[in-house]
């Protein structure tokens, strides 16, 4: 049995990520970092629409006030679309222009914690952040490769945060009002081999069980709350990027994906919609 289906569309992500659910929009958004591109999947009527941006766009996020929050190589701006507008942007790293955003989300509280990472990958000099609702930047953790999937633990007390390169996922202990305890609470709680390819994006469930993309994996993972592996499901593109669950009762799982330095293929940087057979969590939204 197939439990996954690919999204018609005319374009292929170079490097799909930043999987939304906008119950707002009745629509699922991710975006093209490299293209740069932001997308949105209409749930009402299947229609995908794609909106060329100015600059690398890692992540976005709902917003209280309407529209997006988008996490660009130079900072978090706002995004307005139908006509496009974009706000000047708020950088936590203006000393760092070979640095850009990764990968980012908004949580229960209103913030966003977000990573970023050096173009070239090469130096550890990524940081983890979360930028409070009233636009403060908090350096949270550093020396990152390449900072990847923050997801939260439905009962608010996880984060779960991704080093790729190190094959590491890590988990942070959070505090009543959503900030990190301490930094130095970080531990590792699940490694990948190399078999397993590299986790990247991740989402959990209603259940409380961490599902992870595979970059260079050809697959989607569900992890119990423990770190066990409960059921892997394959898919036939190499670069698995990102999840998120969608719809009226976030019953539907759509999986981004990367053709990012792949030949031409028919599911490299294609979006999947995927049968999960459990439901997730609401999208947290910035009030920033």
């Amino acid at each position: 049995m197939t439990l996954w289906r690919k999204i018609d569309r005319d374009v292929r992500d170079t490097l799909g990520e930043g999987a939304l659910w906008c119950a707002r929009d009745n629509a699922f958004y991710w975006v093209d970092i490299l293209a740069p591109a932001l997308n949105r999947l209409s749930l009402a009527d299947g229609t995908v629409s794609r909106w060329d941006m100015p600059a690398r766009l890692g992540w976005v996020a709902e917003h209280a006030q309407g529209g997006l929050v988008g996490g660009f190589q130079d900072g978090v701006a706002r995004i307005t679309l139908d006509p496009l507008t974009i706000s000047e942007r708020n950088d936590p790293e203006p000393h760092l222009p070979g640095n850009r955003m990764n990968d980012g989300k908004a949580d229960r509280h209103g913030a966003i914690w977000c990573g970023t990472l050096e173009m070239a990958e090469e130096n550890a000099i990524g940081t983890l952040y979360r930028l409070s609702p009233s636009g403060e930047w908090q350096v949270v953790d550093s020396g990152y490769v390449v900072p990847n999937g923050p997801a939260f633990s439905p009962c608010g007390e996880w984060l779960y945060h991704t080093d790729s390169a190190l094959r590491t996922i890590y988990r942070f202990k959070l505090g009543a009002d959503g900030a990190p305890d301490s930094a130095h609470d970080r531990e590792v709680f699940i490694r990948f081999t190399e078999e397993d390819g590299y986790p990247d994006g991740m989402t959990t469930d209603a259940e409380g069980f961490l599902w992870v993309a595979h970059w260079d994996g050809g697959r989607i993972t569900r992890f119990a709350p423990d770190g066990t592996r409960v059921r892997s499901i394959e898919l036939p593109a190499r670069r698995i990027t990102n999840i998120a669950f969608a719809g009226e009762n976030l019953e539907r799982m759509f999986v981004t994906s990367a053709a990012k330095d792949l030949p031409d293929s028919e599911f490299d940087g294609a979006l999947f919609e995927v049968e999960a057979g459990v439901t997730g969590n609401p999208a947290g939204i910035y009030h920033g």
